[in-house]
């Protein structure tokens, strides 16, 4: 039997994404079984590979389904002045990650547990990404606005730096997430130097 009575593909399928995204993401890649995975989805283990021909294939298809969500999301305005562009990215990136939780861990803490091959493809996602800030901070810097020594540090500095508060933000706490927003875009505004 393939899948539990009454289960549907259009439903399982999903489903096993999201239970293997918070079972990596809460107990980590290497220790997380596919038979767990089916557990938690309702399935028998083989049932999974009519979704997915491995369990490297599925962190694979989490890490790079994030990745094209994050770029999806994203629109940078290059016309625009450089300190109101990297707030927005600022601003983007904090809400995207909140949002986004066990996807953000696993797209830092799990990268390591993929192949070379997948490691590239999503490194070249990343790498896109990253190329956003990296132009917003260039155009600071060409304006006048902003002071770095090394604009691709500072890139990956900040990127650290805004993603680093899906570690400890919890809602309901001291601070709500616009106050939390708002200190992080102080914080990007004093790395890069700005006036």
């Amino acid at each position: 039997m393939a899948r539990t009575q009454g289960s549907r593909a259009e439903i399982t399928g999903p489903l096993l994404r999201d239970e293997a995204r918070r079972l990596f993401a809460r107990q980590g890649y290497a220790a997380v079984s596919m038979r767990q995975i089916a557990a938690a989805v309702g399935v028998q283990a083989g049932a999974l590979y009519a979704y997915t021909p491995d369990k490297q294939a599925l962190l694979h298809d989490l890490l790079e389904s994030h990745m094209r969500d994050l770029l999806s999301a994203w629109v940078d305005t290059p016309d625009a002045d450089p300190l109101a562009r990297l707030e927005r990215f600022v601003r983007f990136h904090i809400g995207f990650s909140l949002d986004h939780p066990d996807a953000v861990f696993l797209s830092y803490m799990e990268l390591r547990n993929l192949s070379p091959e997948n490691h590239a493809r999503i490194a070249e996602l990343r790498g896109r990404y990253e190329a956003s800030l990296d132009a917003i901070i260039r155009a600071g810097v060409a304006t006048g606005a902003m002071q770095v020594e090394d604009a691709k540090v500072a890139t990956l500095a900040l990127i650290a730096m805004l993603t680093g508060v899906t570690n400890w933000y919890r809602e309901g706490g001291r601070l709500d997430r616009d106050r939390i927003t708002d200190i992080y875009w102080g914080l990007a505004r004093g790395a890069v130097g700005a006036h």
